[in-house]
């Protein structure tokens, strides 16, 4: 249903009676932080026009155009539904485009569970004031009241058996005009697709081997490019020898500019030949001494810091600690490791255009920074978003955007394919940062918290290209190079590395401070949560650690420090749907249970597991995992419900597997084995239980479960151990190391 284009094909029309939806270039490349329809929802406020988002088709379709892509969170089908039950046609009737920079609303990155409060909101509100708008017109047309009229099908019809059609009503401006967001909505019982688990619209050719996946796409005429990677981060190119390379069979260009080496071929065997060849014919100066895996937590520890404090509340002075308790969370560096390597195609036009097919999380933002790396007016670049095989959180997706770019630049005329290797996906891609938490709390003489005060150190969180050519990483390595900025930690409500850090406990006195770290012993960057699966990890350890110091049910005890309703509900929900309260204990078994709300304003999450752990061998068996999500309006529940399990098995992943290893000779984490994330058959059954408020807003729901399911697990581990494990990954070594210590 994401119908690539091209902007030339769909100005031409193809028979439709012209709905001109025209989206001014300077409206395209402004700032998500410009405000052009105050009052408006979600992303309607940046893109106001009603014409910028739908197109009624002289075909009797409708065209749905929107900015947000579709990295397997499912939004392009819960729109489709929004809009099909606000427009009042069969969900058939619509086309979808989603993440061309030359045709669809700019919506920014595709993040942060904002794919439904930024576009879901706005797509509703926009197809309700079209739907106005054409009633309204078939009110003069036929002579009869709005209120008179009914709508079936983009049909609208008269009491008195009057008719006309959506197609026959729009022959010019009609929906060149401002949202308003003040149209009537559909009630909820004459949804027809909202709130149904209708099948996804990418799935079929997904599981039939459609040509969905950008990795699949090629193009007439295409050609196959790689770029050869510095062996460390800042190494620098001394020498290369390219005239041997040149000469290969197939090669058509190799490119040096500056520490950036790259080539050309027609078959992809022979540019893996000659990259490997032109790598062998490179050297390379290594940097100075630099951190490795093995001492990086030391590392965070002594950098110079930007101390900020985001939360500050006093305990009152009346209340009286009867102790003091503290402890220390570890979490490493952890990959992206995308299944399917990143991959771009990059294609110089006749016109000077440089189009990008790329599977970037943001087009327009990634399109910016190409075009400043290649010296050209943002015009001249075009992105149009497919689907890769491996997304969420800023993997590798915009690098290999801009070897596609850089490459094809030296190759005019031709497609130029760019497909990471397993080695360069691996250690080249930007991580999670690596984190260190402290937490110490006073408690009363029943156990409970009085005051609480939670410190975290953290590298950088967010490096995507963002407008600026030095977060690109092949930028970097130009002759001219573009720097890489100064790193910043994002700020409330969303936060970055301290994102879930504050709890939302009713402590009554909480103190939260980011030890941020501007420097890197790794590239880094936006990975799914950010900061919050370790934020919550840390926290929901600790607070199980407090109930059972306190010898208390660790659901009773969370409860009685949670007011908030919501957040109740999903642990009694999780709690229930495990058998909480009918749990016998036995030898080498235990549960967990954990909660967070994401960002503290988005889903609501709680999640209980059940593991077995071998003592001798310090492996855990994950026997089972239940979870529990207030999303507010759920679209489409098995979305939902995909996005909380896949949240859950990642999660696991992350905790029981997944570390960077690196050290001076650089990364050594560089393929499935030494870097193994969960197996299928490791994967426990899992329930998810849902709780659906029509009319609440749409929280989005693609990263509510990772913290919760970390700390439930290591909880777990606990209970069935009676041992405490605070450095992640939870590896069968580091859990009989804990055993047997």
């Amino acid at each position: 249903m994401n119908i690539q284009t091209n902007r030339r094909d769909l100005l031409k029309g193809a028979g439709a009676l012209v709905v001109a939806f025209e989206i001014p270039m300077a409206a395209q490349l402004a700032s998500a932080a410009d405000d052009l329809g105050p009052g408006l929802p979600g992303s309607l406020k940046n893109n106001p026009k009603v014409s910028s988002w739908l197109r009624i088709e002289a075909d009797g379709r409708v065209h749905l155009l929107v900015g947000k892509v579709e990295l397997g969170q499912g939004i392009l089908t819960a729109v489709s539904q929004v809009c099909a039950d606000e427009l009042d046609i069969d969900i058939k009737r619509l086309r979808l485009t989603s993440g061309d920079t030359w045709l669809v609303p700019n919506e920014g990155t595709t993040a942060g569970s904002f794919s439904m409060p930024d576009c879901g909101s706005a797509v509703r509100a926009v197809s309700a004031d079209a739907r106005k708008i054409l009633v309204d017109l078939a009110a003069a047309k036929l002579g009869v009241e709005a209120d008179k009229l009914t709508v079936n099908d983009g049909t609208i019809s008269s009491p008195d058996g009057k008719k006309t059609t959506y197609w026959e009503l729009v022959i010019g401006d009609e929906m060149k005009v401002d949202a308003t967001a003040k149209a009537p909505l559909k009630p909820f019982a004459a949804h027809k697709y909202s709130g149904k688990s209708i099948q996804r619209v990418d799935i079929p050719a997904k599981a039939t081997g459609g040509q969905i996946w950008i990795q699949d796409l090629r193009p007439e005429g295409m050609v196959h490019g790689r770029a050869v990677r510095p062996p460390q981060y800042d190494a620098k190119l001394i020498d290369v020898d390219v005239a041997s390379v040149e000469k290969m069979p197939g090669v058509l260009k190799v490119v040096r500019d500056g520490n950036y080496l790259g080539v050309i071929a027609e078959r992809e065997e022979q540019v893996l030949a000659a990259a490997a060849a032109l790598r062998r014919a490179s050297k390379w100066q290594l940097p100075k001494e630099a951190p490795t895996s093995d001492n990086v937590q030391d590392w965070l520890l002594v950098q110079k810091l930007k101390d900020i404090v985001i939360k500050d509340q006093a305990k009152p002075a009346n209340l009286q600690a009867a102790a003091t308790v503290e402890q220390v969370y570890r979490r490493p560096f952890v990959m992206h490791a995308s299944i399917g390597p990143s991959t771009a195609i990059g294609t110089l036009g006749a016109d000077g255009v440089m189009t990008v097919q790329a599977h970037s999380q943001s087009v327009f933002e990634t399109g910016n920074a190409i075009a400043m790396m290649l010296g050209v007016d943002k015009t001249k670049v075009h992105m149009q978003h497919y689907q890769g095989s491996g997304c969420y959180g800023h993997n590798a997706a915009d690098d290999a955007a801009a070897d596609a770019a850089l490459l094809a630049r030296a190759l005019p005329g031709r497609p130029v394919r760019v497909q990471w290797t397993r080695n360069d996906e691996h250690k080249w891609e930007p991580y999670n940062s690596a984190m260190q938490l402290k937490i110490k709390a006073q408690v009363d003489a029943k156990g409970d918290v009085i005051d609480w005060d939670y410190q975290l150190w953290s590298t950088s969180h967010g490096t995507r290209p963002g407008n600026i050519a030095g977060n690109l990483m092949p930028a970097r390595h130009l002759a001219k190079p573009f720097d890489f900025p100064e790193s910043v930690n994002g700020g409330p409500p969303n936060y970055s590395a301290d994102r879930n850090a504050i709890a939302l406990y009713d402590f009554p006195g909480q103190k939260v401070t980011t030890h941020f770290i501007t420097a890197y012993a790794a590239r880094v960057s936006s990975t799914r949560g950010l900061g919050a699966y370790s934020n919550v990890f840390a926290i929901e350890s600790f607070i199980d650690e407090l109930a059972v110091r306190a010898k208390a049910d660790p659901l009773e005890y969370r409860l009685r420090h949670l007011k908030d309703e919501r957040g109740r509900t999903v642990l009694q929900k999780a709690a229930e749907a495990f058998g909480w309260s009918k749990w016998e204990k036995n030898p080498n078994r235990g549960r967990g249970i954990a909660f967070a709300r994401y960002k503290n304003l988005a889903t609501f999450c709680a999640i209980a597991i059940e593991v077995e752990v071998n003592p001798s061998t310090g492996k855990i068996r994950v026997l089972r995992a239940v979870g529990a999500a207030d999303s507010g309006e759920i679209v489409n529940p098995d979305g939902v419900r995909n996005q909380i399990e896949g949240g859950m098995i990642q999660s696991l992943s992350w905790t029981l597997k997944e570390g960077v290893r690196f050290d001076a000779s650089g990364v050594r984490s560089e393929d499935w084995t030494s870097y193994p994330i969960l197996s299928f058959t490791e994967v426990p059954p899992i329930e998810v239980v849902l709780v659906d408020r029509p009319g609440a807003v749409f929280l989005g729901a693609g990263e509510a479960s990772q913290g919760p399911t970390s700390a439930a697990l290591a909880n777990a581990v606990f209970d069935a151990t009676n041992t405490r494990v605070r450095d992640l990954p939870l590896t069968p070594a580091r859990v009989k190391a804990a055993i047997n210590a």
